[in-house]
């Protein structure tokens, strides 16, 4: 089960970064014993760095005061071009040059400039000036956006000094850090933060859960990925997506009479409404032995709804059934309707061998001429048939 969008987590946490930051006056910014920033949130309480005494200087404070005030009108280009003009203002000290790439990077990201944001995330820190806030939130920033660009390494780097210095055990930074992990192939690691995340969490995201169980899945562990999914599908029974993902982790461990059993159960419920539900429970019995029957139960049912369509796939699972479980007419039938919907001749084929064998033989014989106008991987079958007397 591979997970199915290696970005989808980093764009989620990326967006909360930045979603709603309002930066306030200079003043409020540079002051830790301003009333505003006393009752600022630590998001750090365990962090190891000791916070600056930060101050915004009387050289650069009214051009950083215009720079927020622009920031905060969504105004990213102009607040590009007053960022880089602090950090060439005589007199600015580290923290005006701080909190002004904080603000460029921010404003950057938003103009879709993730090569320049970075830039400036990364020269925030070298100025290491900003609140311990300010600070790591930067540095988680720079650590998204290096892993989104597959720049895994680096990512990795910058977020295990993230995680290291600030001790932070947040749900959300120990899914990037498995998410980056899965990213990189190194599926083992990835499962302590993950499954640190989920059971943390009283109602963890199905994103989150979904990549522990791929993690299990790729270092071979199938047997924490089945416990993990039944246990979530327990406290979960009536939900559909929680009971889906249980029967697939089934089937992917090659348990296909559970699945069957968690689908059925779907299906007696009138739960199975989607294509691929239906194409997954008729796959399931396909997969097994003797269960020809069901899967035409299954097929004819969703068709009859409309939730299955009469592609070639389903054709050829119903001919293949039918076939198998000596209802020939029917397999016939259906072989009939899929081989035209076939890629190649060999659905055509098929259906002359078993036309042959049902003493039809102009049928056979024209079945085979259009499996070689389609194409064969051995005409020599088709001519064989065309040449019996």
């Amino acid at each position: 089960m591979k997970f199915s969008s290696k970005h989808a987590v980093l764009s989620i946490f990326i967006a909360a970064a930045l979603g709603g930051m309002v930066v306030g006056d200079a003043s409020a910014q540079s002051s830790r014993s301003s009333k505003k920033s006393d009752k600022v949130e630590q998001l750090y309480p365990q962090a190891t760095r000791q916070e600056p005494a930060a101050k915004a200087s009387t050289k650069a404070g009214k051009k950083l005061q215009k720079l927020i005030d622009v920031y905060n009108k969504d105004d990213y280009a102009q607040t590009r071009t007053l960022a880089d003009d602090v950090l060439t203002t005589d007199g600015a000290n580290e923290y005006d040059k701080a909190l002004a790439t904080q603000l460029a990077a921010q404003a950057a990201y938003n103009l879709d400039d993730t090569a320049a944001a970075k830039t400036y995330l990364q020269q925030a820190l070298q100025f290491d000036a900003l609140d311990n806030n300010g600070h790591y939130q930067t540095m988680l920033m720079l650590a998204q956006l290096q892993l989104a660009d597959d720049e895994l390494d680096a990512g990795m780097a910058t977020l295990d000094r993230y995680l290291t210095e600030t001790r932070s055990t947040r749900p959300d930074d120990l899914v990037l850090k498995g998410q980056a992990l899965y990213q990189m192939e190194r599926y083992q690691e990835a499962i302590p933060p993950l499954k640190q995340a989920v059971e943390s969490t009283p109602e963890p995201k199905d994103s989150w859960v979904q990549l522990l169980m791929a993690s299990y899945a790729e270092a071979n562990q199938s047997g924490d990925a089945i416990a993990l999914a039944e246990q979530l599908a327990a406290k979960n029974p009536s939900d559909k997506k929680t009971q889906m993902n249980l029967a697939a982790i089934y089937a992917q461990a090659d348990q296909m009479d559970k699945a069957a059993v968690v689908l059925e159960k779907l299906r007696a419920a009138g739960q199975l409404s989607e294509e691929r539900e239906y194409r997954q429970l008729y796959i399931t019995y396909a997969n097994m032995d003797n269960r020809e029957k069901d899967v035409i139960s299954v097929i004819n049912e969703g068709l009859q709804k409309g939730a299955l369509k009469p592609d070639y796939q389903t054709h050829l699972a119903l001919a293949q059934s039918y076939y198998y479980s000596e209802q020939i007419p029917q397999a016939i039938e259906n072989w009939q309707k899929a081989a035209p919907l076939s890629k190649d001749g060999e659905t055509y084929l098929n259906l002359a061998r078993v036309l042959w064998q049902e003493g039809r033989v102009p049928e056979a014989k024209q079945a085979a001429q259009q499996a070689l106008d389609k194409g064969v991987r051995k005409p020599e079958d088709a001519r064989k048939i065309i040449n019996l007397k």
